[in-house]
């Protein structure tokens, strides 16, 4: 088990998964580092923590290797005893792979893979200094599963996935007292998709929207109750944590059709973004 204490680092901290996880952990006797590129928000969310806690607010573009660092360096002189950091900031970018550009599949991969990459680079020194700790990297339930249109996307979160399971092997191995866990959120309801980029091939503005209200008639999970469990991962130590019935249910079809799930997921996504 690893208790909840001390404090906890968190990138994308200004909304959704991250903004809730903030409100969780600081009710849990967290002190805490937010990052994100929203000021306001972080300063706004710091407010509704209130003075309970102690929170530190920094500007951070985790696309960005050196914002990542500084976020380290400046969160732990803040925070000794910082023992959790979740790397939670993503973007999302629509469109086929013919139909976006390199330059924007290395947007989405700097901030998706290597913000984590780097986030876990920056932090594994102190956390090693720590009696217990924990790492937690989000992916997606499409690091698990690749529809069409997410070329991009869940290139980036396999990537989050493969390398989060291969360090938290290492520090199996060398008996560390830093735990590590790898999140694939299903359907939550954040600002995601609407928030995100369109490929430079995309001139349907209607699919564009389409796109977006299926995500958010199908998001049925609330950031909170993504929060909730994921906390639970963490007091569980458990390596990997899958959020909502979708995501559990897309895991169990790709593990019995590894190859040919699409066809039957295709049907069942289409009836859950109708809501029946």
């Amino acid at each position: 088990m690893t208790a909840i204490r001390g404090a906890a680092a968190i990138t994308g901290a200004a909304s959704g998964i991250g903004r809730a996880l903030a409100i969780e952990l600081a009710g849990r006797g967290c002190d805490l580092a937010l990052a994100d590129r929203d000021e306001a928000g972080l300063k706004t969310l710091a407010a509704e923590i209130g003075r309970g806690r102690k929170v530190s607010v920094h500007r951070v573009d985790v696309g960005e290797p050196a914002d990542i660092a500084r976020f380290a360096s400046e969160a732990t002189a803040a925070h000794p005893e910082l023992g959790i950091v979740v790397n939670n900031a993503g973007v999302a970018l629509m469109g086929s792979f013919e139909e976006i550009d390199q330059a924007q599949m290395d947007w989405l991969f700097d901030i998706n893979f290597w913000g984590v990459v780097h986030g876990t680079r920056a932090f594994l020194p102190h956390l090693k200094t720590r009696p217990e700790a924990h790492i937690v990297n989000l992916s997606s339930i499409f690091g698990i599963i690749a529809p069409p249109g997410q070329s991009a996307y869940a290139a980036a979160k396999f990537a989050v996935r493969g390398f989060s399971e291969s360090v938290r092997h290492e520090l199996v191995v060398a008996g560390s007292p830093v735990k590590l866990s790898v999140v694939h959120p299903g359907g939550v309801a954040t600002a995601i998709a609407r928030n995100s980029r369109t490929g430079v091939g995309v001139t349907d503005n209607a699919r564009r929207a389409q796109s977006i209200e299926r995500f958010e008639n199908a998001a049925k999970t609330t950031p909170k109750d993504a929060a909730l469990r994921i906390i639970k991962g963490i007091e569980k130590n458990e390596p990997r944590i899958l959020i909502g019935n979708d995501a559990r249910f897309m895991d169990l079809l790709q593990r019995f059709r590894p190859g040919t799930y699409w066809a039957p997921l295709q049907r069942k996504l289409e009836k859950m973004a109708k809501g029946t």
